[in-house]
């Protein structure tokens, strides 16, 4: 089917938008390919460095005959969803030489978890950890001996940093092997309506802690639809991934087939050889935009709004709110995943998965399929599905519909008309807004405002029976500047109190919400910041806020707000302890939400 027109426009906009950048970007890593990789250039001493630790494989690589795939590595022992990369070096190394090739690691990166930091201090370098990570995997590969790259990252800064530096060295292939979810463990819904009842005081810790357990059991990425898992839609939508292998579990059979596979395509398309995929060459305009669409299908991560301006940055392309925004319009939203429903993406994956999803796309003109991807030229690829043959893994097929309407539906069938997104602009800035998972009546909501400025003190306010009513709980000093933009999901549970008693409710801040922001519209990632002249410094107690997200608006009705002066509360507390005073370069450097919030791109 032709592409749809509205799929088109943005496309266009953003390729002339970026002309000038992409054109640099593009001359910029062309030149570095010709140059090829330094080590055939080294000296006696440096190749003596280089291949020190590499035992067998030192002969080839010092004559530079064979490939040598470097790995970047986000692994380690904490976190359940980067355990499982513990195993992938040795793979990969072994897949190599049995090509007669060669791997290193390369270098490793942090991965913080933000169901780990949430509400913490440490939840204020979340978000400049991306661009630590972007930083830290870019040192890995500035020894310049690697054909090919393979970056081993699961989490919610983790894949966009590792993005950001596999465009900033476009010129080297890379593939990305991700480790897969958790099998389901307790409910999400279940999940979720413990916290709340923590929260009322109706159940004690020992019963939340116990719910929490139960849900976050093993190994692998958590299960509900956040930030994580949208990553693994991102890469296989993009053409990152191999087909179909985002949400396959940890420590399986086929797991452990997809890895081995990887480090063969990663050796497939390097210069040396006569299928040359270049990284850059892969993160297009038209890749960026099916990225998007996939967002907005699967009612994904709010965080991807922020994470996208900033890795497409990496590859000179320019992206903007409105391009989001109207993307949503034009796409459906095909999928129910919690926070949206009551499925996990492993259910999710037995409907049909993304193989399903991406063939109904295209089929409805909503997807590019003239693409340069790992797999092939073509997201066609991606309509296929992974599954073992004896011990040969092969590529079949994918499910021709959907095997469980409740969870996955067809575009023409879909749960929205739309991808469940929206822009909200007016005096209080710019603005979005996850619709997908909050009831359309709650789309416009108009009252008075409770103003805060940490989220403790909203629950605190709650606990003392200050915001039984309707409200519009402003939330501000949470932008990048201020603090690092801290994820506020600790207030979710409160807010939903408060929805569920009756009461018109909604959040606006310049802060984040958590990845699985649910069913309380919150118009988040507001710019300007608080600190960076937004008016949002200016309200008050009392002021009247209408949260518009049916038409696009976020407005303070209340006139003269213009006209006081901001609010200048003391903010030294957010700038020391757990690392914080490390991050503060970070803070003065970051851009505006709008286009990534970036420091160092």
């Amino acid at each position: 089917m032709a592409l749809d027109t509205r799929i088109a426009d943005v496309t266009d906009r953003i390729i002339r938008r970026s002309e000038n950048t992409r054109g640099d970007y593009l001359d910029r890593i062309r030149n570095a390919g010709e140059q090829g990789p330094v080590r055939a250039h080294l000296s006696c001493s440096n190749l003596a460095h280089a291949y020190a630790a590499m035992e067998d494989d030192k002969d080839g690589m010092a004559a530079a005959r064979t490939a040598n795939i470097g790995i970047i590595t986000a692994y380690n022992d904490m976190l359940s969803a980067h355990q499982p990369f513990k195993d992938f070096p040795d793979m990969i190394k072994e897949a190599a030489r049995a090509r007669g090739a060669s791997a290193q690691v390369a270098g490793g990166v942090p991965a913080m978890c933000d169901g780990v930091t949430q509400g913490q201090p440490g939840m204020e370098l979340s978000l400049f950890s991306r661009d630590v990570i972007a930083l830290a995997a870019g040192v890995g590969l500035s020894h310049n001996c690697f054909d090919s790259a393979m970056y081993l990252g699961v989490c919610d800064k983790i894949v966009p940093g590792l993005i950001m530096a596999a465009a900033s060295f476009g010129h080297i292939p890379a593939v990305f092997a991700p480790a897969g979810p958790m099998p389901s463990g307790l409910p999400n819904d279940e999940k979720a309506k413990v916290r709340q009842e923590f929260a009322t005081g109706k159940v004690g810790r020992e019963e939340l802690m116990k719910a929490e357990m139960a849900s976050y059991h093993g190994i692998g990425t958590c299960t509900f639809y956040g930030t994580a898992n949208t990553n693994q839609m991102l890469m296989e939508f993009m053409g990152l991934h191999l087909p179909g292998a985002s949400f396959v579990n940890p420590n399986t059979p086929l797991r452990d087939a997809l890895t081995v596979a990887a480090a063969d395509k990663a050796l497939d398309i390097t210069a040396l050889g006569n299928d040359y995929r270049p990284a850059g060459e892969v993160l297009s305009e038209k890749a960026f935009v099916n990225g998007m669409v996939g967002l907005m299908a699967t009612g994904g991560s709010t965080n991807l709004v922020l994470h996208l301006p900033a890795m497409a940055r990496a590859a000179g392309i320019l992206l903007e709110p409105a391009d989001f925004a109207d993307i949503s319009a034009a796409v459906p939203l095909m999928a129910r995943v919690y926070p949206n429903g009551l499925a996990d993406v492993n259910h999710f994956h037995a409907a049909g998965g993304l193989g399903y999803m991406i063939g109904n796309l295209l089929d409805a003109g909503l997807l590019h399929d003239d693409v340069v991807t790992i797999a092939g030229d073509g997201l066609t690829h991606y309509r296929q599905e992974p599954v073992l043959d004896g011990d040969t893994l092969v590529w079949r097929d994918g499910a021709g519909e959907s095997l469980n309407k409740k969870i996955l539906r067809p575009a023409d069938d879909a749960f929205n008309e739309t991808g469940g997104l929206a822009e909200l602009k007016g005096n209080l800035g710019i603005g979005i807004m996850k619709v997908s998972a909050v009831d359309p009546e709650r789309h416009i909501i108009e009252a008075p405002a409770a103003v805060f400025e940490t989220q403790d003190a909203v629950k605190e306010a709650f606990r003392a029976n200050k915001l039984d009513r309707d409200v519009v709980v402003i939330v501000r000093f949470q932008g990048p500047k201020a603090n690092g933009m801290p994820e506020l999901h600790g207030l979710t549970p409160v807010l939903s109190v408060l929805q569920g008693r009756g009461h018109k409710v909604a959040l606006v801040t310049d802060g984040r919400m958590s990845g699985a922001s649910g069913k309380v519209p919150a118009a988040i990632h507001v710019a300007p910041e608080a600190l960076d002249g937004g008016l949002i410094a200016k309200v008050q107690d009392g002021d009247l806020i209408q949260v518009d997200a049916k038409n696009g608006t976020l407005e303070v009705l209340t006139p003269g707000v213009a006209d006081r002066p901001a609010a200048n509360p003391d903010l030294s507390a957010n700038k020391t302890g757990i690392g914080r005073e490390l991050f503060e370069l970070f803070r003065q450097a970051a851009g505006p939400a709008t286009s990534g919030a970036g420091s160092v791109i």
